[in-house]
Parts: structure tokens; C-alpha cells; sequence
């Protein structure tokens, strides 16, 4: 990454260059729409580490860790960088994410390993290093290339979750809340 952060959006982005911790807590494959106050699209595909000892099934608690890690995170990071005008790697020496509440979820279906889901999140607060957000979980149908079906995508159509035919509703997530933290508040190891 350049010594500034100057990326209008995430689409195209590495997660692993937002999402600063370990690759087997990271719960994003790609990023396929975003608008920095709006929201964002995410998915990914459980692995075989994601669901051992679940009988082949991506736990509801994880499909909640996805959808922050889409969500608050990589659009609080966003937001942040670019505001302190800095990178992810710059940002992680001053802050570290934390989850701070979840309001409620409701599971209509499950995800299994090998099945691929989005997150679909729409910001509703941020401010303060904070931000809150409402949204959806889906499985995306098989063989579907997500950014280009996601490319001309309109901000209009993520309030209502209109996203097309073929997708399967997981989950609805509401009030997923978290807040970068200042490392000089507590100890952690990195």
C-alpha cells in the first residue's frame, strides 16, 4: 500500500489489506460494491477450518463475525483511513476494532462449507471512530461472478435489498455495532 489512502471505494481491494488480522479469522473473500457512507456487498466461502466440528455447517456466529468484518470494519477502516489520511497498517498501530453490541439477528436458512454468501450492510451511524450497521446475509447462487454482477448496483436498491432472483436469505442482522479502539486504552498483543 502507498504511504497515503487515496482509494475511492473497496471494490478490488484485498481484504487481507483492511482486515489486519490473522487470514484464519478472516471471514471476507472479496469486496463487490461499496459506497464509503452507504454501505457495502462482501462475500465469501466457508472453508473446511471454518466448520469442523459443525457437521459441514458455517455457525450463526460466524455468519455474525462475517458480517462485521464486512461491514463495520472494513468501512470503519475505510472511513478512517481517510479521514487521518493513512493506511490500514498506520491506522492498526493507533486502533485496534472491537465488536461493542449486536441488536438483534434473525436465521432464515444456513450456509455450509463451500457455499458461498454474501453480506449486504447498510450503514446507518458512524461517527467517532464508531459505526452501526443493518443488513442482510445471502447465499449467492452457483457459478454467479458477483463483481460484475454487482457492478452497475445503485445505493437505491440497498435500503429495500433488491438484489435480484437466485439468492437465498440467511440472515437479518440489525444494530451490528462496533468502535476502533485506542491501543493506549488496554493491553494487547498484536
Amino acid at each position: 500500500m502507498a504511504d497515503s489512502f487515496n482509494m475511492n471505494d473497496l471494490v478490488g481491494v484485498e481484504p487481507g489489506d483492511m482486515l489486519l488480522h490473522g487470514p484464519t479469522k478472516r471471514l471476507v473473500d472479496a469486496f463487490h460494491w461499496h459506497e464509503p457512507h452507504t454501505g457495502i456487498i462482501a462475500s465469501y466461502t466457508p472453508k473446511p477450518r471454518d466448520v469442523h466440528d459443525h457437521f459441514g455447517v458455517f455457525r450463526g456466529v460466524d455468519q455474525i463475525e462475517a458480517f462485521a468484518q464486512a461491514t463495520i470494519v472494513s468501512c470503519g477502516t475505510f472511513l478512517e483511513c481517510k479521514k487521518l489520511n493513512c493506511t490500514p497498517l498506520e491506522l492498526k498501530e493507533r486502533f485496534v476494532p472491537a465488536f461493542i453490541s449486536v441488536g438483534a439477528v434473525n436465521f432464515h436458512n444456513y450456509v455450509a462449507e463451500g457455499e458461498t454468501f454474501i453480506s449486504i450492510g447498510n450503514i446507518k451511524f458512524y461517527k467517532f471512530r464508531q459505526m452501526i450497521s443493518d443488513g442482510r446475509i445471502y447465499k449467492v447462487p452457483k457459478g454467479l461472478d458477483l463483481t460484475k454482477y454487482f457492478s452497475d448496483f445503485k445505493a437505491s436498491r440497498l435500503e429495500n435489498y433488491q438484489i435480484g432472483d437466485g439468492f437465498s436469505l440467511v440472515a437479518e442482522l440489525f444494530d451490528i455495532t462496533g468502535r476502533a479502539l485506542k491501543k493506549d486504552t488496554f493491553t494487547t498483543s498484536t
